[in-house]
């Protein structure tokens, strides 16, 4: 066969003097791609090139090349601030140094796992080696629309990882980190506690986004360290968070017209290098572990979990796009799986109500 349709594309792919030719057809349909095989025939037969010298080197290329053309025209304008920075930083600090040479269109699956065990004598955590393929995959991907390159982007096989470990504070825990908590600081850690939101929300967080009338906080900022300036949270949409009675009071105490909501004592805005030291000082004071702002946000999720809250409610306050990542929490509701694991006892007495002896 020598056309034939691929991922909804029709292509042709045919021999001539042992050399093969590849092609996806520029109009995308059966007939379509037997007439530009036909073309493609009739000038190889006539010793015609079948493209041209500025085509030929665009596809020959290499990835060092492609990726900065990349990173300017697609990741600029697609991505936050703080996803440039990360995609920029695994361009420059491990992609590059291993795949900038090679010609992008001859990157084989076999060269990606080169690269995968390369990475991985190196200490990196298969977590972090994922996350860079992850950028690898991209960028090849779209080398191949761009540059309309033979064939298809090498499959890439992605190394499996451990559950991640969610550690959060037990409620003695929260009670004590708040009891050595004060001002500013405190009401942060209650922020935390209570809505889940992430550090950058927490930074970010004006007085203007709380809805005092419904006592709800509309989370539609996240500070960018990096910029200084107020970014969209990470999942790109806003989400309603419902304020505690105890949240709502500490806040009217502070309530102002507008402005952030947490401002340090010299009155600027907070930076997560800030934040991680008051948190640090905290734990110290309070005799607890070295925890991060994150884990305040994992004890928010576990607190509700344990507590019987629908995961899909969790999902919901956490502003996570997909319940996968809520399923973490999954385990931390036993009585919800306790109440499935009953069903199979009904009308079934307990071994203990019978001392434990058959009652048959």
């Amino acid at each position: 066969m020598t056309v034939r349709k691929i991922k909804n594309s029709w292509w042709v792919d045919f021999r001539v003097d042992y050399t093969r030719y590849r092609k996806r057809s520029p109009e995308n349909s059966r007939l379509g791609a037997q007439a530009y095989e036909a073309t493609l025939r009739h000038k190889l037969a006539f010793g015609l090139p079948i493209e041209n010298a500025q085509r030929v080197a665009a596809r020959t290329q290499t990835f060092e090349t492609f990726a900065k053309k990349w990173f300017d025209e697609y990741v600029i304008p697609n991505n936050k601030l703080s996803e440039r920075h990360s995609k920029n930083d695994i361009l420059r600090a491990s992609l590059l140094p291993f795949f900038g040479r090679m010609p992008i269109g001859q990157i084989t699956a076999r060269d990606i796992e080169r690269y995968k065990a390369h990475t991985a004598r190196q200490g990196v955590a298969n977590k972090t080696i994922n996350n860079r393929l992850t950028v690898l995959r991209k960028c090849l991907a779209t080398a191949y629309e761009w540059l309309d390159l033979d064939g298809v982007p090498p499959e890439i096989e992605w190394l499996k990882c451990t559950p991640p470990k969610t550690d959060y504070l037990t409620k003695e825990e929260c009670e004590r980190l708040l009891a050595h908590a004060k001002g500013i600081v405190h009401d942060l850690i209650l922020m935390a506690l209570q809505t889940g939101m992430r550090q950058g929300e927490l930074k970010g967080l004006q007085w203007s986004s709380i809805d005092w009338s419904t006592h709800t906080i509309v989370v539609r900022h996240s500070k960018n360290d990096w910029s200084e300036t107020l970014d969209t949270p990470k999942s790109n949409r806003e989400r309603f968070i419902p304020i505690s009675n105890e949240l709502y009071d500490t806040l009217c105490k502070r309530r102002m017209a507008s402005g952030y909501v947490f401002l340090d004592k010299d009155g600027s805005p907070f930076t997560g290098a800030r934040l991680t030291r008051r948190l640090d000082r905290v734990c110290a004071r309070a005799g607890l572990r070295h925890i991060g702002w994150h884990t305040l946000r994992h004890t928010f999720a576990s607190q509700l979990a344990m507590r019987g809250a629908p995961l899909g409610a969790i999902q919901a306050l956490l502003g996570h796009s997909s319940i996968t990542m809520t399923m973490r929490y999954a385990h931390m509701a036993p009585s919800a799986l306790r109440s499935a694991i009953d069903l199979l006892n009904l009308g079934k007495p307990q071994a203990w109500a019978t001392g434990g002896q058959p009652t048959a």
